[in-house]
């Protein structure tokens, strides 16, 4: 993710066995819970360079390629997160390179629509995942907490998330470009000292 050659060699086996390609999700992120006065120079590089520079080399790969096929139907979608916008404690490095990506997501949206190429993301919230149960809530108390934030009592689905995705690539997304579609359960939004 984070060595354009590298990139532009995994596009050019891809092509050689399924032909031109003209989807891409970028889905590969990086991530630990640490504090920011915490965080070494090495953790920061690491995260920012799998999400923002990875997202940016593998775009930019299908972007030349479509370019040179002179313009083509052609989709991008982003994995990004909710924390993107808001921030979170322990997440400086991975929300700062999200954030990044939001806003990659939306400029090369508007640079490269006259090619015919549709770039937009997801940002999931609390999805339920092995991963997730072990590294980011892995107390009954934790998960407790988290699901009383989440206006729909629940945290997401993998299932979801692949079912977005494949909404933002289908024809049934064919005008929707430079958006950010949130999947979690209403979680981002500010819900008051009244919601109980």
């Amino acid at each position: 993710m984070r060595d354009p050659e590298a990139v532009a060699a995994a596009f050019d086996a891809a092509e050689e066995a399924l032909g031109p390609l003209t989807t891409l999700v970028n889905n590969a992120a990086g991530n630990f819970i640490v504090r920011a006065e915490d965080l070494s120079p090495n953790g920061w590089r690491a995260v920012v360079g799998i999400v923002l520079d990875g997202t940016f080399f593998c775009s930019r790969e299908l972007g030349r390629r479509v370019a040179d096929r002179g313009g083509d139907n052609a989709q991008i979608v982003n994995l990004v997160a909710s924390y993107a916008w808001t921030g979170g404690p322990g997440t400086v490095h991975s929300a700062a390179a999200k954030a990044g990506v939001v806003n990659l997501t939306r400029t090369l949206a508007v640079e490269w629509a006259q090619r015919g190429i549709r770039v937009n993301a997801i940002a999931p919230g609390p999805i339920d995942t092995d991963e997730t149960r072990t590294r980011l809530w892995p107390t009954e108390e934790i998960r407790e907490q988290l699901l009383r934030r989440i206006p729909l009592g629940r945290f997401g689905r993998e299932e979801e998330v692949a079912h977005a995705c494949a909404y933002l690539v289908s024809d049934f997304a064919g005008y929707v470009t430079g958006d950010v579609l949130t999947l979690d359960g209403g979680a981002w939004l500010e819900q008051g000292m009244f919601k109980d």
